[in-house]
């Protein structure tokens, strides 16, 4: 659905009125099209404190040269060696003189150290940049994103950089990464790195899961296009344009997994939970069957075809598993509690197995949690609560269901072995939940 907002504030009257009012000024986005696959401008580099980190060959993958303009499309503050407050005031000092200059639409991602258990002085201070990384994202405007990734290992880190340094991450800020020290795998195709991969997405016959299809299939992944038998009409429609297959059937069926796994001899590399519904109610007016319906369908299934899955050892080593999680589950939502308990177990399931997959089967587990994402079903929402949705974030609008996909595909990209356990809000950094 369009944003007559969005669009009236692009023209000349847009911008006299919302800045005579102070309504929000959301910025049109630069996101990834093939003939701009990267952000306009160079990078500039910053340290603050003693950096262990060697960055110029992994930043160099991004794509972006040095800046020589003073206009930088994109700023990398390196601050992994800061270890007291005191160090804090190197980033004040080398942010605050740039920090305006940057350009619509660009990119400033800080670097932090993980947080050490045994120097509560590091500690508070890597903590510190957490606060800082989300409130500047809240104040920069301009369609510009502030993340913060923690790392040891800039190597293992390359595929994440290169994801928030690209118009790829245009709806994702404010978030706070982590990247161990796993071995990361460069792809044959930088092009299509998911070639000679298969991928299945389900709920992938409309929405955010036919986006998320289509993007891995861009990147070159064979896609098994799940939905319901009610929806095979139009999963087939999507394998066909993008060259994969349709599965019809229905992911809460006791034995979804091993039918599966059947239907997938030579194994899997990319599982993407993305089915779901609502059935919203306030608690008080929810009937059992409403809420049985959510849990059943968001996370039940989740779970099993997950052990089912893993257990049968039909993800290939290497592989990757994306949960959908939401903002819902973060922050709750009004007649969603069945939604939003949904929605956080996911999280649950995620931070809970993402080690001991790893470690037992060579799967990473990450999640991308949504905020207001423009499909048919927020189309529906009521005008005033729909407006609220789309502003009550830093980038004051919804988020596209391309935005989504662009996530998903970064956390299954075969370099990003290092990312795991991590829930990602593609929310424009949403008002409400942290």
């Amino acid at each position: 659905m369009a944003d007559r907002y969005l669009s009236f504030t692009g023209t000349a009257p847009g911008r006299f009125l919302t800045r005579r009012t102070g309504l929000p000024q959301p910025a049109a986005l630069r996101r990834w099209s093939p003939g701009r696959p990267g952000l306009d401008g160079g990078l500039l580099q910053l340290t603050a404190g003693k950096s262990d980190l060697d960055l110029p060959p992994v930043l160099a993958r991004a794509g972006l040269g040095e800046d020589v303009t003073g206009r930088p499309a994109a700023v990398v503050l390196d601050a992994s060696g800061i270890r007291d407050v005191e160090g804090l005031a190197e980033v004040h000092a080398a942010l605050h003189p740039v920090v305006r200059s940057v350009a619509e639409s660009g990119r400033i991602v800080v670097l932090g150290a993980p947080l050490d258990p045994a120097d509560h002085h590091q500690a508070a201070a890597q903590q510190a940049l957490e606060g800082f990384t989300r409130s500047l994202g809240k104040e920069i405007g301009g369609g510009r994103t502030v993340n913060l990734v923690r790392l040891t290992d800039a190597a293992a880190a390359g595929s994440t950089l290169s994801f928030l340094l690209s118009p790829r991450s245009a709806y994702v800020s404010g978030q706070v990464i982590e990247v161990g020290e796993h071995e990361s795998v460069a792809p044959h195709d930088v092009e299509r790195p998911l070639a000679g991969r298969t991928a299945l997405v389900t709920g992938a016959a409309r929405g955010i899961g036919e986006a998320v299809a289509g993007t891995l299939a861009r990147d070159g992944a064979k896609v098994v296009v799940l939905d319901v038998p009610q929806a095979e009409q139009d999963a087939r429609r999507v394998a066909e344009r993008l060259g994969g297959v349709a599965l019809p059937l229905d992911i809460t069926a006791p034995d979804a997994g091993a039918r599966i796994a059947d239907a997938l001899p030579d194994g899997l590399d990319i599982l993407v939970h993305n089915a779901g519904i609502t059935r919203d109610r306030r608690l008080v007016n929810m009937s059992a069957e409403r809420w049985i319906q959510v849990l059943e369908v968001n996370l039940a299934s989740v779970v099993r075809t997950t052990d089912a899955l893993l257990g049968a050892r039909a993800l290939k080593r290497g592989g990757r598993i994306v949960a959908t999680a939401s903002i819902a589950g973060i922050a709750g939502n009004a007649g969603q509690t069945n939604y939003g308990a949904s929605k956080a177990g996911v999280t649950g399931l995620v931070r809970s197995l993402a080690p001991r997959a790893l470690a037992e089967h060579g799967v990473t587990v990450n999640a991308v949690a949504p905020g207001f994402i423009e499909t048919r079903m927020t189309a529906a929402v009521p005008l005033l609560i729909r407006e609220a949705g789309r502003r009550m974030n830093s980038l004051a609008q919804g988020g596209l269901p391309d935005d989504v996909a662009e996530t998903t595909a970064w956390l299954a990209h075969p370099a990003s072995g290092a990312v795991n356990g991590q829930v990602v809000r593609v929310c424009g950094q949403s008002l409400l939940g942290a």
